[in-house]
């Protein structure tokens, strides 16, 4: 199994930057890609970007294209999310997931989720 933890959340102003961290441990040779997802009051999950573990592969919704960008470090086992020109629409918790090769596309495993708010 995978477990993921993630951090960097909090509040910020519009225009601001945050950069969210998420750490995965356990079985990591599994791991296809990682994701990022958010999801705000009253609105569905979305996967906001991804990134694959063994290529430079990455996917970004467009509400967050040139403003958000995935990295991975493989030695550390860590993906980050650097947020800049944040908007109050960011405003979310955001989720990190481990998608395996197992199961790809199915995001098996979560982390607890990062408050993101942005105020206007």
């Amino acid at each position: 199994q995978v477990q993921v933890v993630e951090s960097g959340g909090g509040l910020v102003q519009a225009g601001g930057s945050l950069r969210l961290s998420c750490a995965a441990s356990g079985r990591t040779v599994i791991i296809y890609a990682m994701g990022w997802f958010r999801q705000a009051p009253g609105k569905e999950r979305e996967l906001v970007a991804s990134a694959r573990w063994r290529s430079r592969s990455t996917y970004y919704a467009d509400s967050v294209k040139g403003r958000f960008t995935i990295a991975r470090d493989n030695a550390k086992n860590t993906v980050y999310l650097q947020m800049n020109s944040l908007k109050p629409e960011d405003t979310a918790v955001y989720y990190c997931a481990a998608d395996s090769i197992a199961s790809i596309g199915e995001y098996d495993y979560w982390g607890q989720g990062t408050q993101v708010t942005v105020s206007s």
